[in-house]
């Protein structure tokens, strides 16, 4: 996958769309990316604690880099302070940046395309 030749991981990029989710509302995507989250080796606790990421210690410092920026994309259009900048570009470097950038800018569109359509989550056994 091109981008765990960039350093992003599966797991990586699925706590990013199950982080944007969440902070959507987006159930239909919820449904998709937590399963894919446990197949990438996320854990149920790690998922569980993730609305209070910045609370616990779970969470590594690129991960956590990582949900900085997903949750500036979603709630502040991508503001961001340019210290605040500096410091995520620092843990991340320049290109891993951009694509965890690019990661939660896509997913932001397929939640708000998911909400607007109505998307409900596939029922399962």
């Amino acid at each position: 996958m091109a981008a765990e030749r960039q350093g992003v991981s599966r797991r990586l990029m699925e706590l990013v769309n199950v982080r944007a989710s969440q902070l959507n509302g987006c159930a239909r995507c919820l449904d998709e990316h937590i399963p894919r989250a446990l197949e990438a080796g996320e854990t149920i606790q790690r998922i569980g604690v993730l609305p209070a990421w910045r609370e616990t210690r779970l969470f590594d410092e690129v991960e956590r880099a990582a949900l900085e920026i997903t949750e500036s994309v979603t709630q502040d259009s991508g503001h961001l302070a340019d210290d605040d900048r500096r410091r995520l570009r620092e843990v991340l470097g320049d290109e891993r940046f951009s694509l965890v950038a690019w990661i939660a800018i896509t997913i932001n569109s397929y939640n708000r395309v998911s909400i607007l359509s109505g998307h409900q989550p596939r029922h399962r056994d």
